[in-house]
């Protein structure tokens, strides 16, 4: 009977304060992709801003409906296998107790759900950075569908689900570098290489249409990411979310500092662009790691990353692959860096005892987060190629040449960004929908 009594208060209770803070943090992981939007959005020519926006807020469409109807099942369902999970019970979301908790955790099931949802939702939108300016919406709808199907749900099983080969294996992802970063860059790289170049690549200009919509986009980024990290926690018992929190925020500071010290002496000048492309950077790098390493490692984690992200940019002028918006140099490249590192800097005294090299644990953590990377930087790219070459051959990826031209936002959307109709300083345009405007004349290169 005592026995019984001990055992029954050792059992987690429902914990009012650690469920809200997990709405919180679910709330603040979904404003991430509006943040991303506007990252991107900044980032591509006025003819395109639109459609990045489209292409990240499609993703909170489609992603939703599919993790209510199977996604969570596969993701964090009865191990099959070591590949993927499954739990008919959590087919469309009907047999879950509003207070059944998740396993081991204070949390309801639900509030898990739900914040695993909005790493779901914002994964494929990483990916459409890469693809700025020439893919059909219908195509790239088509995409999302099928990519979170048969890579994000079966990745984030392998990282996190239990039973899962990598999560198995000990590979230290605290947040995503793996199952978010580098599955997004990854698949980012193999749709390129299936759908091509943009038009002009390497010959006409390209250059972000509002720097201040980028610098936002970062910001919300940055302010999102807190939830994105130190909710990976699922709880703020032990502080180790909140080690997270604080390790989030000097890396990213460390990584702006190395991004910026690289591009001064590589281009002879601070830019806005690289402040939120560094930044970036070490948020990405500091995912896997944040929960293992002190904040002298993030801080060494955080300049490594800038550096090493500012100088992979570079990467696809020298390679021929058109990254419009350097999804692979930030997010792939950011995501390897902070996922090896654990091997060197885990401390031991974070979210486990495991340490690193640097901290007397030798080696044998590091060759498990290269399999961890390795696995599924393979498996993503192969699976997002074919994925992307099916829909190529069958309903076409790309616009016309001409509409790629003319502008994907009036073609596929059928509106513009900004309109300049009322300003002053000259007359006013007449609509492009007008039979007055001659077709070349509405083929203005934004």
């Amino acid at each position: 009977m005592a026995q019984a009594i001990t055992l029954a208060a050792d059992a987690p209770t429902l914990s009012a304060a650690n469920t809200g803070f997990m709405l919180i943090c679910s709330a603040l992981v979904m404003l991430m992709t509006p943040g991303l939007a506007f990252f991107y959005g900044g980032m591509v020519r006025v003819k395109s801003t639109l459609n990045m926006l489209m292409m990240s807020f499609i993703s909170l469409g489609i992603v939703t409906i599919l993790w209510v109807l199977y996604g969570f099942s596969v993701a964090f369902g009865d191990d099959k296998g070591s590949l993927v999970g499954w739990n008919s019970d959590w087919v469309g979301l009907s047999d879950i107790g509003l207070t059944e908790l998740w396993d081991g955790y204070t949390i309801p099931v639900f509030v898990f759900l739900v914040f695993q949802l909005m790493f779901a939702v914002l994964t494929p939108a990483l990916i459409s950075g890469a693809l700025a300016d020439r893919v059909k919406f219908t195509a790239w709808a088509l995409f999302v569908a099928l990519w979170v199907t048969v890579v994000y749900f079966p990745v984030a099983h392998w990282v996190w689900g239990s039973g899962g080969w990598a999560f198995e294996l000990g590979v230290i992802d605290f947040a995503g570098g793996t199952a978010v970063h580098i599955n997004a860059g990854a698949a980012a790289l193999g749709v390129i290489l299936v759908i091509g170049k943009r038009i002009g690549f390497k010959k006409d200009p390209m250059r972000p249409h509002s720097l201040p919509l980028v610098m936002l986009g970062a910001g919300l980024l940055w302010f999102g990411w807190f939830g994105f990290n130190a909710g990976s926690w699922l709880g703020n018992d032990d502080g180790v979310g909140a080690l997270m929190f604080v390790n989030t925020q000097v890396a990213t500071g460390a990584a702006v500092v190395g991004w910026l010290a690289y591009e001064k002496i590589r281009h002879g000048a601070f830019t806005t662009l690289g402040a939120a492309s560094g930044a970036v950077s070490g948020l990405v790098a500091i995912t896997p790691a944040g929960g293992a390493v002190s904040p002298l490692g993030a801080i060494a984690i955080g300049i490594i990353a800038g550096v090493l992200c500012a100088m992979a940019v570079g990467l696809k002028y020298k390679l021929g692959y058109d990254d419009s918006l350097d999804v692979v140099g930030v997010h792939l490249v950011g995501g390897i860096i902070g996922s090896l590192l654990v091997g060197f800097f885990a401390t031991g005294k974070g979210q486990s005892d495991v340490a690193g090299l640097f901290y007397g644990g030798g080696l044998d953590q590091f060759w498990k987060q290269c399999a961890g990377v390795f696995g599924v930087l393979a498996y993503s790219f192969v699976a997002s190629a074919v994925l992307a070459l099916l829909i190529h051959k069958t309903m076409g990826m790309r616009v016309s040449e001409d509409e790629e031209v003319a502008g994907i936002d009036q073609a596929e959307h059928a509106e513009t960004a900004y309109d300049f109709s009322g300003a002053g300083g000259g007359a006013a345009r007449t609509p492009a929908s007008s039979p007055a405007v001659p077709a070349e004349s509405k083929k203005v290169d934004a």
